[in-house]
């Protein structure tokens, strides 16, 4: 039902215009196409090695587009060895340049940058002011016309145009409209976008070079703001709350505010914007936005891995360490099993920690193993398609080795290789 309601919502938004779409290297944005997930980077672009291992590493890890910061002439000139790296890798992934108050020099300056990005992301709100700003804007876009790529248009509640919102503001009071100022913020943001589009095309772009996006802090406000941008456009929209934050408040926020609006059919691209803990993992907004989407029925990266959240009947830790363990593994994987087993992606595993729900379970997923609660024999069965296949006795990291090979089996049983079936084509 919930995948019914996923689909019924973005067929309805293809409905009221949502056609156009915007080719971003082998990438397909908006125009009935699934929802892609994009990231980016944080390492300094200048550090060839660095960005382009985690370029890698984010594209493995299923970021189907990689931004990066092109903020100084020495990122720039990284760009092209960034991309020649990724390539020698084997690494295609699409890379987009994300560009702040100098991105008309740096376009310019560095051709051979602007040649080998797949997508140019515009901020109007600092790319200048006064008549500069549409000056400026304009030599990006007809930098992005002249080497045919894609640009977004990306709004932030953070740095919007200032001289429109005073403009805004000032009608407010004149007028008695009565809106208040997080009103006139989020119109302004909306007509920044707008507006902003409609200058790229007079710059001799095509609707099919364009996607914009609106971000904001607040999830309540992203809903509201970007139903409003959705009937106000037909271009693909790029979707993120901005800024969300650190570790569960970053994630749940991200979820209900973009989990509503893709239901809703509304998003042809996000990104999970979270702040990663010192030293973290930048591969985890990666993963968050797999969930989301899966969580919707919109699309299947990875294998699902169920697992309980443990109670007084759980007082041991070993399904826990089980349960990481294995989410690792499906983790570690997946960029071979992606390119080898195909359909893989749609697996389902189970690690439950006592008799209640454990056997259920794990017979409804693929693959399940169900350990003992407090007081249960020692004794791990573990279902496949439904049935009992054995039962697995030892500790945590004895449990994991065997149940891996299980996986291991599974795949290669059932998913068929993707080799086997170009062969057979010819």
């Amino acid at each position: 039902m919930e995948q019914e309601t996923a689909q019924a919502g973005r067929a309805a938004a293809r409905e009221r215009g949502k056609t156009v779409g915007v080719a971003v290297g082998g990438v397909l944005i908006g125009g009935g196409a699934p929802v892609v997930v994009q990231s980016m980077t944080s390492t300094d672009t200048a550090d060839v090695a660095g960005t382009a291992r985690q370029c890698r590493e984010l594209s493995e890890a299923g970021s189907e587009l990689v931004r990066v910061t092109v903020n100084l002439e020495e990122a720039a000139r990284a760009v092209p060895e960034i991309r020649k790296r990724l390539l020698d890798a084997g690494c295609a992934v699409p890379l987009i340049g994300d560009f702040h108050y100098n991105g008309h020099i740096l376009l310019t300056k560095f051709p051979e940058c602007a040649a080998v990005l797949d997508k140019y992301r515009i901020n109007p709100g600092n790319v200048g002011a006064g008549r500069l700003r549409d000056e400026q804007f304009a030599t990006i876009c007809k930098v992005a016309r002249d080497n045919g790529k894609p640009v977004r248009i990306g709004v932030n509640g953070g740095s919007l145009n200032q001289e429109l919102v005073m403009r805004k503001m000032q009608e407010n009071t004149d007028r008695d409209l009565g809106l208040t100022s997080e009103e006139i913020l989020a119109e302004c943001m909306v007509l920044s976008a707008l507006e902003s589009t409609e200058l790229a095309l007079e710059c001799g772009l095509s609707r099919e070079q364009i996607v914009i996006s609106c971000k904001i802090s607040r999830p309540l406000d992203l809903v509201a703001l970007y139903r409003d941008l959705s009937r106000r456009t037909g271009q693909p929209l790029h979707l993120g709350l901005t800024e969300a934050g650190m570790g569960t408040k970053g994630l749940v926020w991200s979820a209900v505010s973009m989990g509503i609006l893709l239901n809703e059919g509304i998003g042809d691209t996000i990104r999970v914007s979270l702040t990663p803990r010192p030293g973290g993992d930048r591969r985890e907004e990666v993963y968050a936005a797999w969930e989301i989407l899966q969580s919707l029925g919109l699309r299947s990266f990875a294998p699902s891995v169920t697992a309980c959240p443990g109670c007084g009947r759980t007082t041991s830790t070993t399904f826990q360490e089980l349960a990481e363990s294995i989410q690792g593994y499906v983790r570690e994987k997946m960029p071979e099993w992606k390119h080898v087993h195909e359909g893989v992606e749609t697996m389902t595993l189970a690690v439950m920690g006592c008799i209640v729900n454990g056997p259920g379970e794990s017979k409804s997923a693929n693959i399940g193993i169900s350990l003992p609660g407090t007081g249960e024999a020692p004794s791990c069965p573990v279902f496949i398609d439904g049935k009992k296949f054995t039962t697995l006795k030892g500790n945590s990291d004895e449990l994991s080795v065997a149940f891996r090979r299980l996986v291991d089996d599974y795949v290669a049983a059932k998913y068929p290789r993707r080799e086997r079936k170009v062969l057979a084509a010819t």
